[in-house]
């Protein structure tokens, strides 16, 4: 089923190397537990563009960027990319070990993707803004 929908298209993503080497080593992990969602955010790190944290645009979503995109249902949502133990929905933090959260990263503003939810349907969103990570 992932061959079918990797045959579309889909955009150039860029994802610093922190996040390139945190991020497989977190779907790695979860590859017994959440296997579905590991597996494609393992596919996006084997397609992303690897750069020096300081090279990541500023409108591409990276791990704590806040972004508003819409979905095909034509809500919009503004949400903050966060790691699974960062998790906190009611204050619109959504885990990248998630459909949408592994979805995101690494889009820029304007771009647009197809992702699976956990039910098995296909969704697209569009990255509509991204707001860079507050320091730390």
């Amino acid at each position: 089923m992932h061959d079918i929908a990797r045959s579309r298209s889909v955009p150039q993503i860029i994802v610093s190397d922190v996040d390139y080497e945190r991020l497989t080593s977190l779907a790695t992990a979860a590859l017994e537990r959440l296997p579905e969602v590991a597996q494609e955010l393992l596919a996006e790190m084997d397609r992303a563009k690897i750069v020096e944290p300081a090279l990541v645009p500023a409108d591409v979503v990276r791990m704590g960027s806040t972004v508003t995109f819409r979905s095909d249902d034509g809500h919009k949502r503004r949400m903050t990319l966060v790691y699974p133990v960062d998790e906190d929905l009611t204050t619109h933090k959504i885990s990248v070990m998630t459909p949408v959260g592994a979805a995101l990263i690494g889009l820029g503003e304007d771009q647009s993707i197809s992702w699976t939810a956990r039910d098995g349907r296909r969704h697209e969103l569009t990255v509509l803004k991204v707001e860079k990570p507050k320091p730390a």
